[in-house]
């Protein structure tokens, strides 16, 4: 069993973990319980929250689609409820499509908008008050394929709406930092979530991207959930609090070839 890690009044840090019933939710939920924190997974799917769950007592799961407009009061209300405390808060619930843009249609772009960057952005804002009393950290995940000068093809809507929140990643550590909120991102490369058989990708064809880009990594294989887990554990540890206002690559070193 995890050491708990407490905070000041020997309260264990609480967590909330948006997407967190697959990939790499599913990943840092289980890496900040074995940390010693209390986390609560949100996500659209009860069955793959409660897989995320098993074994983890100090796990609760949150059926919601931060899409949703009432979705940031009640995953904020159920976090209070649950551990009377928010310490950490990581956005990482995320949907794709692939596309170019005279195939592109609404729904898809809508739907991406939404959970990508909208619903993270109001979650944040509902938690502001929560991360403030805990002088708490936000985690914004979003993707190394969205950094610099890089172009995305067929995938231009995701890659925005990443780019756009690690905007918002910069503007949040500025504007909340008098608050004594951190915001931090991390931007993972090419890991192996399921995330394109889950967009439509037929399994084969996901499998032939995984086998190319493991080629084109310098690092010589694509990432796993795990590899981003760790780095958001220890980016939200107290030992890391000077990090502010960064959004740091974890993808094998593919961001800069």
């Amino acid at each position: 069993m995890a050491k708990r890690e407490t905070v000041a009044g020997g309260e264990e840090r609480a967590v909330v973990v948006t997407g967190g019933g697959t990939g790499i939710g599913r990943a840092t939920a289980r890496a900040f319980h074995e940390d010693g924190a209390r986390v609560l997974v949100v996500g659209r799917s009860a069955e793959t929250l409660r897989e995320t769950a098993d074994g983890y007592a100090g796990i609760r799961c949150l059926t919601a689609d931060v899409r949703a407009p009432e979705a940031a009061e009640e995953i904020v209300s159920a976090a209070l409820r649950e551990f009377g405390r928010i310490d950490i808060l990581v956005n990482n619930a995320a949907v794709t499509g692939f596309a170019s843009l005279d195939a592109l249609d609404r729904a898809s772009v809508e739907a991406q908008l939404c959970t990508n960057l909208v619903g993270p952005l109001f979650l944040t804002q509902c938690a502001l008050d929560a991360l403030e009393a805990t002088r708490g950290t936000v985690v914004n995940v979003s993707s190394a394929g969205s950094l610099g000068r890089r172009a995305w093809p067929e995938n231009s809507v995701y890659g925005m709406a990443k780019a756009a929140l690690d905007f918002l990643t910069r503007t949040w550590a500025v504007e909340l930092a008098p608050r004594g909120i951190r915001c931090v991102g991390i931007a993972p490369g090419v890991v192996d979530t399921g995330v394109g058989v889950r967009a439509g990708m037929p399994a084969e064809a996901y499998e032939g991207f995984l086998t190319q880009m493991a080629g084109r990594i310098p690092a010589g294989r694509v990432g796993r959930p795990e590899d981003i887990a760790w780095w958001i554990v220890r980016l939200t540890r107290p030992a890391g609090a000077y990090a502010n206002g960064t959004v740091l690559a974890v993808d094998g070193a593919l961001s800069v070839t």
